[in-house]
């Protein structure tokens, strides 16, 4: 049985507090906590023997080279490969990807061959194989969705049909946590000819993966969510396979003699390895896998799925839950909405109660758009989560979502102007009740009921012209110009975002274009502390909708009355 309590004293992290809340960490599928054998691997690497891998002569050379390929050694043990030959270091699985693209795909695949992705995958398997189809002149089709969240075996079949020459597929979602039969499926395409990848990102830190047993061609899976450092992972690939193909960087390490007439490539697994690498994040993932080794992967992964069904449980009983993808088999991740509620400002909300979750599309906009959605919440587990953790967490979100359930949307007919007129607080008001909160926790629950309180735009406003872009909400932008003054009115599907419009509103409605484009907005922030409290993808977000304000004042500057 596993001690959870003694796993949970190895990640030094999870002793941490966020917003003065134990912090409960269900952010898995994004990234994975290091346990403390990792940090002091790589401590010890740069203490004592940081050096230059392979070719130089000396001691702390030799030391370094020894533990490099020791860990590419234990990393093709560690997934069922032939050799270590067949294991090639890279940033992750994202290059690894590109790293097949380039060098097997513009090699191998030409104008009309058939590239097969599955629609649950990451933009990271289908971006680098759109660039090829745009060089080689291939085309690429997707492996339908069925509304279980699993891939549609009838369709999958009739694709194969068109004999691809390539499949790309997800051995498990980092969106809905589905896992797909990716054994069956790989047979089935080397049946017609077609080459398989594998992308194991997220089947890796669940799973114990034999690539011999799956019978892919490709298998690739990133460090840092293995519990691993960031900026390390692996291509496994079949050393014929390797063989073949050319290498995709140039520079150091990769050859074996170079002259002005031309070069000759070291052999595998090196001509794929350009550059120093990354040395101490090698050593970092050796750690992590020999942590990963000395526990017991089937009662890891029955005490996941155990975290899962029990969520599941707890938060079908909220009201406006609704999970998304309900595969029959799957990893321990569970992506969900609430109804009326935007997802940013749920996972916002939950970060205030020191609870990490991921929103957004989750970077599987094609998914996404297959789901009628334009995001989900994802709640993703790790091994050294908690039951005790499960229950806190559907506790806090049922409050949440007793307490944010908004009032019936009330729509405005009239002009932008009056409308902005009736709903624009004063500035120095709303800028003195905000700095009045006492701390963060108490100005974002302002800005939300700010939110709360804004007009909602007309929908006959709501169109794809006054749709403002660079944002991950969806926000609108209507603009009138009267009396040389710009009366603006605006809305988002995000309360946060809408508090953030009201305090815009405030600074900047009926103002001239210059008094707009003069006025001390970042000073405002800063005496607010917004930015360093908002997200990265809000701060983004505020700054686009800041620079499309001043767009329409410069536009109208040269009007200004004199």
């Amino acid at each position: 049985m596993l001690d959870i309590d003694r796993l949970r004293a190895d990640f030094p992290i999870l002793d941490e507090r966020a917003h003065d809340q134990p912090l409960i960490y269900f952010d898995n599928a994004a990234t994975t906590q290091k346990p403390r054998a990792v940090i002091e691997a790589q401590s010890q690497y740069y203490r004592h023997s940081n050096a230059n891998v392979h070719r130089a002569s000396h001691y702390l050379s030799s030391r370094a080279t020894e533990a490099f390929e020791q860990a590419r050694h234990n990393v093709a043990r560690f997934i069922g490969a032939a050799s270590p030959r067949e294991i090639i270091w890279t940033r992750g699985a994202t290059e690894a990807i590109n790293l097949v693209a380039h060098s097997y795909g513009r090699s191998q695949l030409g104008s009309g061959d058939l590239i097969l992705v599955s629609t649950l995958e990451h933009h990271a398997n289908i971006v680098p194989w759109q660039l090829l189809a745009e060089q080689v002149g291939a085309r690429i089709e997707a492996i339908p969705l069925l509304d279980d969240g699993s891939l549609d075996p009838i369709a999958y079949r009739q694709l194969l049909q068109q004999n691809p020459r390539l499949v790309a597929l997800t051995h498990a979602s980092n969106a809905l946590g589905t896992l797909n039969p990716v054994a069956e499926m790989t047979r089935a395409a080397q049946g017609v000819g077609a080459k398989v990848l594998i992308d194991g990102a997220q089947s890796t830190p669940h799973l114990a993966i034999d690539v011999q047993a799956l019978g892919c061609d490709f298998f690739v899976f990133s460090g840092h969510k293995v519990f691993g450092p960031t900026g390390i992972g692996a291509l496994w690939a079949r050393e014929s396979l390797l063989e073949a193909m050319p290498p995709w960087q140039a520079g150091g390490e990769m050859i074996e003699h170079v002259s002005f007439a031309s070069t000759r490539f070291a052999g595998l697994p090196f001509k794929f390895e350009a550059g120093t690498p990354n040395i101490a994040g090698v050593i970092g993932l050796n750690a992590a896998i020999g942590y990963l080794q000395q526990l017991d992967r089937q009662a890891i992964e029955a005490h996941e799925m155990q975290l899962l069904n029990r969520a599941l449980a707890l938060c079908s009983e909220i009201p406006g839950f609704r999970p998304v993808g309900q595969a029959a088999q799957r990893v321990s991740l569970m992506s969900f909405c609430i109804d009326g509620l935007h997802q940013q400002d749920i996972g916002l909300m939950l970060d205030q109660h020191g609870i990490a979750v991921r929103a957004g599309h989750h970077c599987a906009m094609p998914l996404m758009q297959r789901l009628g959605l334009p995001g989900t919440l994802r709640a993703s587990f790790a091994f050294y989560n908690t039951l005790e953790e499960v229950e806190r967490f559907a506790a806090v979100l049922g409050q949440i979502v007793r307490e944010q359930t908004r009032r019936p949307p009330q729509h405005s007919a009239v002009s932008v102007a009056d409308t902005a007129c009736a709903a624009a607080p004063d500035s120095a008001d709303l800028l003195l009740r905000l700095e009045a909160c006492r701390g963060w926790q108490a100005r974002y629950r302002e800005i939300m009921l700010l939110g709360k309180n804004l007009p909602v735009m007309a929908q006959s406003l709501r169109t794809d012209a006054n749709r403002l872009h660079g944002c991950e909400s969806h926000v609108w932008l209507s603009v009138e110009y009267r009396d040389g003054r710009l009366w603006l009115q605006m809305d988002a599907d995000a309360r946060v975002i809408r508090g953030l419009i009201a305090l815009l509103l405030a600074a900047f409605n009926g103002k001239t274009a210059t008094q707009i484009l003069r006025f001390d907005l970042q000073g405002l922030f800063q005496r607010l502390a917004l930015m360093q409290h908002l997200s990265p993808s809000r701060g983004n977000g505020l700054a686009a909708i800041v620079e499309a304000i001043y767009q329409q004042a410069r536009a109208r500057q040269d009007e200004d009355p004199g």
